[in-house]
Formats: C-alpha cells, sequence, structure tokens
C-alpha cells in the first residue's frame, strides 16, 4: 500500500506520472504494484488539491486565460450506453485558467462541458483573485453567463474565437489545422484588445497532453475512473505550479505570484499534500 511504501518510491511514482508516463510503465521502472501507483496518485492528487485551494487565494492576476481540454473516462461518448452514468464516464472537459504574466494555474476543473463545470469553475476562479482581472476565453458560450454571475461589473472580458481550415486529408491529417481567422469579441468591461489572447492557455494544454499520459492523444492510455483522472490532473497543476521551474521565468509559477519564495520538490510537494489529508484510523 502506498502508506507503507518507502518514500523513495513514493517520491519516484510521483516523478514518473509528472513526466508523462504511464501507470503500467510506472510499474515496471519503480517495481511496485499497478494498485500501489494508482493508491498513491488519489491520495497525492486529492492533498494536493487541497494544498493549492488554501495557498492559491488573494492572488494579484492581470490577465487571465481560460480554454478546455477535452478526454474521456472509460470510453469515448460514442460509446456510452443509456444505462451508464454519464456524469462519470464518456467525454470529460477539464477547464483550465491561467495567468499569462506569472504562468501560475490559479485553478482547474474537471467535469463536463456544460454550465453546471463552468459555473462552478468561473465561480472558484472569482474567489480566489484580488483586483479587477482581465479575462480572455474561447467561445464557449457558458462563460458568458458565468463569468457575469462571478465578477459582475468587477471584470473587463473577451472572447477570442479561431476558425480553422477544413481537417486535412492523407499523411498529414494528424497535423494541427492551419488558423484562417481571429475574431476578438468584448463582452464586458473595457479588455485592451491587443492583449486578448488564450496562446497561454493554449500551450499549457499541450503541457498537460505531454505530462499527464492519460491525456496524451492517439494512445491506449486513458482513466478508467474520473477519481483518478482528476488527481492526476490536481497532481500536475501542483508539480508545474510549485516545483517545475519555467524556462522563461526560470523561478516557478507560484514563486513568480508570489505564492512561495522557494522552488518546491517532489518531497515537499507529497509531505504537504499528505498533511491536508484526514488521518486515517
Amino acid at each position: 500500500m502506498a502508506n507503507v511504501l518507502p518514500r523513495p518510491k513514493q517520491v519516484a511514482i510521483l516523478r514518473c506520472l509528472v513526466e508523462g508516463n504511464s501507470i503500467r510503465s510506472t510499474e515496471r521502472l519503480v517495481g511496485v504494484s499497478r494498485e500501489t501507483v494508482l493508491s498513491l496518485l488519489v491520495r497525492a492528487g486529492q492533498g494536493c488539491q487541497i494544498l493549492m485551494d488554501r495557498l492559491f487565494v488573494d492572488l494579484e492576476c492581470e490577465r487571465i486565460e481560460l480554454d478546455e481540454v477535452w478526454a474521456f473516462v472509460g470510453k469515448k461518448q460514442r460509446h456510452v450506453h443509456e444505462m451508464e452514468d454519464r456524469a462519470v464516464v464518456g467525454d470529460t472537459w477539464t477547464f483550465v485558467a491561467i495567468d499569462a504574466e506569472t504562468k501560475l494555474i490559479p485553478c482547474f476543473r474537471v467535469g463536463k462541458r456544460d454550465a453546471a463545470t463552468t459555473n462552478a469553475f468561473v465561480a472558484d476562479l472569482a474567489g480566489r483573485l484580488n483586483g479587477r482581472p482581465q479575462i480572455t476565453s474561447d467561445g464557449l458560450r457558458f462563460y458568458i453567463g458565468a463569468i457575469d454571475r462571478a465578477f459582475g461589473s468587477e471584470v473587463d472580458y473577451g472572447m477570442v474565437v479561431k476558425s480553422y481550415e477544413a481537417d486535412p486529408i492523407g499523411p498529414g491529417r494528424y497535423s494541427p489545422p492551419k488558423v484562417t481567422e481571429i475574431e476578438k469579441t468584448v463582452i464586458t468591461g473595457d479588455p485592451e484588445i491587443e492583449m486578448m489572447t488564450t496562446s497561454h492557455v493554449e500551450r499549457q494544454n499541450l503541457t498537460m497532453r505531454m505530462q499527464i499520459r492519460r491525456m496524451t492523444r492517439l494512445t491506449n492510455a486513458f482513466s478508467k475512473k474520473l477519481e483518478n483522472h482528476i488527481a492526476a490532473t490536481a497532481l500536475h497543476v501542483a508539480w508545474y505550479n510549485l516545483g517545475r521551474v519555467h524556462q522563461s521565468l526560470r523561478v516557478t509559477p507560484a514563486m513568480e505570484a508570489r505564492v512561495t519564495d522557494t522552488v518546491w520538490s517532489m518531497d515537499q510537494i507529497l509531505d504537504a499534500a499528505l498533511a491536508e489529508l484526514p488521518r486515517e484510523n
């Protein structure tokens, strides 16, 4: 079990997972059972979420970008049967917010691409920020009502909608399509048009796909349980914010945002995450 596993192996497991290894490859590399890897992932991920809820408050973020990353749990949506619980199986979206200046991810939310998930995600974001931010999202219409409810008039908000060429056919069909048009629309307040972009959060989406194996496209890796999917995402976000030095910043996003003044090791993240969990009897 994860709670009696030697500390070096616990740290090795988490380091493998945040570097894009699958559960099975981590099992082979570290020499522990798959159940042990998953048990530690869930406990560490749940602790990371509580830790970030405590740390990432009163943030001075001026420019926030919002986007969603697609994945699936159990099976893709077209294979979900009527008798199955669609809340925990099928297509799953990870809503991500990023501060364009510090590269900090103040919050994320895993769920369906619907109004309920959008409202919860934006309300969580609003509760973490100080001041009047400029927010830019993609064209998901649920953001309009969610941002209005969470921020009211205390926000400068705009949408960026990108149009793409038709999907390529033949050998290049897996290449990303080219952007043919970018339309910027002011929704609320007075955002700076030239600063309205979703490029930073889209780049973060790529980082998530590269470093969370269950999100990597065109592989046989995917989440079997929603709980595992959320835990893997929380672990990634905690490591990205606290322990991974950003190449352009030369510090971690949490350091740039003045949440902490040191680079956290995986040992420190694990200790802090597990300390947030209720004690087991």
